[in-house]
């Protein structure tokens, strides 16, 4: 049930990159912060409502999304990792996790469980000190 993201829906703010570069670095703007309003989105609600409740740095409290990309020394490329990441978040967001059922350990599990137990202070118990 995996949603693509609207490209139009997603604001790219160029920004000067970190790290090396030379003088390169500190005069073009190839980084890019791509900020996606989960509440805004055309995403269904469900996805929406697991997708705030992911505990991501990156999710801020008025419930946008912002991803920076930066690895490679082109803005067109960084636009579309940071969109090929922020769909990978929505991707999870979207997986519904099947509850779990509680279950009771069988009898036999139990008694397993015991007798393990026991062999082990069993063997323990001989680990004292040696009576003459």
């Amino acid at each position: 049930m995996t949603r693509a993201i609207d490209p139009a829906e997603v604001e790219f703010i160029a920004i000067r990159a970190q790290g090396p570069g030379g003088q390169n670095v500190n005069k073009v703007s190839c980084a890019v912060h791509a900020r996606f309003d989960v509440k805004a989105s055309s995403l269904p609600d469900a996805v929406k409502e697991r997708l705030l409740a992911m505990h991501d740095g990156r999710i801020t409290r008025d419930g946008v999304v912002v991803v920076k990309a930066q690895e490679s020394r082109s803005l067109e490329r960084n636009k579309e990792d940071a969109l090929r990441r922020l769909q990978e978040l929505v991707d999870q967001a979207s997986i519904v996790v099947k509850a779990r059922k509680a279950t009771r350990p069988t009898l036999g599990s139990q008694r397993r469980r015991v007798e393990g137990k026991v062999r082990a202070g069993r063997i323990k118990a001989l680990r004292g000190r040696v009576a003459e």
